[in-house]
């Protein structure tokens, strides 16, 4: 698994050519996307544009082939990395041939390959990990024509999102002295302003998004196993103070996101430092949901002389991969039973729990459904109830999938471990 880190970087471009040979195109000229309305959101981070799950869409109430049409399907190596979608590019992930780290534009419309980038870069993680395979993991983002990947073994790769040409990169463990995760790169980089912010190199970074310097390290807990992060840093207001929500291997802080200093920290409970889930904030509150630990919403106050946490309630459910959606006050995971779930956050009670699923799904809301793609490949329409569990549709969309759901106004993105299908809404009937 940790053989020597040989790094290499060789652009190959296929600007504006042929057909990728792994596509597969609909003829109808209907499914081609129509949206330009300013209200779109892009898809430009891990979780979507706010970072939540959460975005501004109408949805239709059926996923059977007439009303979300398939547009085109294009095959990839493995990625557990989820799309990212600006105008009409779509960005995606692979690994080839268990040495490269490979990044391609497509063509949102077509799929048609605009360009691709790669680098060596591969590993094989140990345990019960290995069974889900040994690929990159963490969700690209986008910023101001630029592309921020990061590759298994603690590397980060800025690419110019027009060409595909390498801008900067960092080494974590050479710039740091720090050790390659056992379990590999995981967090999705997070912009904010000038700066990048990303758990890697043992810590959590501040790097300036243009040069690639590193400005900072905190909570720095000196890489390797322990250097694993698994969760991607969010930002947000709380507690009366802008700051960074931090969830390492073993606890959650509050991070000042101009010069690092932590504000607060929590320890939270997890098998063998498994904190997965995306920190989510609800009144001044953080919602987390471990495996081995328990589903819990923590209040942060302050700052007077300093910030205080405390647990409002506490249940015993398991939360595993899914980061929740938060609707009208309530949250909506899965958990590690495979179950869905849905919380009240106010007072902790859980008002439904479904039958078991996949072992993992990423979900997206409207505010009134949830997009819910299952690590089956069963994409699910379910209504946004309190009250119970509601499956409105459901469709097989692929075999095997651990990538994060994208959408942009009419369309769908599914990456799955063998390629990325593109699909259209047509009008609400």
């Amino acid at each position: 698994m940790k053989s020597k880190f040989f790094y290499a970087i060789t652009l190959v471009a296929f600007i504006g050519a042929s057909w990728h040979p792994g596509i597969v195109k609909c003829d109808d000229d209907n499914t081609k996307a129509t949206d330009t309305s300013q209200d779109v959101q892009e898809w430009n981070q891990w979780r979507g544009p706010n970072r939540d799950g959460n975005i501004k869409a109408v949805w239709p109430s059926s996923l059977d082939a007439e009303t979300l049409k398939k547009i085109w399907s294009v095959k990839m190596g493995p990625s557990y990395s989820g799309p990212i979608v600006v105008g009409d590019q779509v960005f995606v992930t692979e690994t080839k041939d268990k040495k490269f780290e490979v990044v391609t534009a497509l063509d949102r419309n077509t799929g048609e390959v605009q360009w691709s980038q790669k680098w060596e870069g591969s590993m094989s993680v140990p345990f019960f990990a290995a069974s889900n395979g040994s690929w990159i993991r963490a969700t690209p983002a986008f910023d101001d024509g630029y592309l921020y990947v990061a590759g298994i073994r603690d590397v980060l790769v800025c690419l110019n999102a027009k060409n595909g040409e390498i801008v900067w990169k960092i080494d974590f463990p050479k710039e740091t002295g720090s050790s390659v995760p056992t379990f590999g790169f995981v967090c999705s980089p997070l912009i904010d302003g000038e700066a990048l912010y990303v758990q890697a190199g043992g810590a959590l970074c501040k790097i300036n998004k243009k040069t690639g310097k590193l400005i900072w390290r905190s909570l720095d807990d000196g890489g390797g196993m322990n250097g694993s992060a698994f969760s991607s840093p969010y930002m947000a207001t709380i507690g009366g103070q802008r700051q960074m929500l931090v969830q390492t291997r073993t606890e959650l802080a509050g991070v000042d996101p101009e010069n690092g200093a932590v504000l607060w920290q929590q320890p939270i409970k997890s098998f063998r430092g498994m904190n997965i889930l995306t920190p989510t904030v609800f009144d001044d509150a953080v919602f987390v949901s471990t495996y081995g630990g328990t589903t819990q919403l923590l209040g942060v106050s302050g700052p007077s002389d300093a910030f205080n946490v405390t647990p409002r309630w506490n249940l015993p459910a398991q939360g595993y991969m899914t980061s929740p959606v938060i609707v009208d006050g309530h949250a909506y995971i899965h958990l590690k039973n495979q179950r869905f779930a849905c919380f009240d956050l106010k007072n902790g009670k859980e008002t439904w729990r479904s039958k078991p699923f996949g072992k993992y799904s990423s979900l997206i809301s409207n505010g009134k459904q949830i997009l819910a793609l299952e690590q089956r490949g069963d994409l699910m329409l379910i209504d946004a109830n309190s009250d119970s569990f509601e499956v409105i549709d459901t469709r097989k969309v692929a075999d095997d999938t651990w990538a994060h759901l994208a959408v942009r106004g009419d369309q769908v993105f599914v990456r799955d471990l063998n390629g990325i299908t593109a699909y259209k809404w047509s009008e609400s009937k």
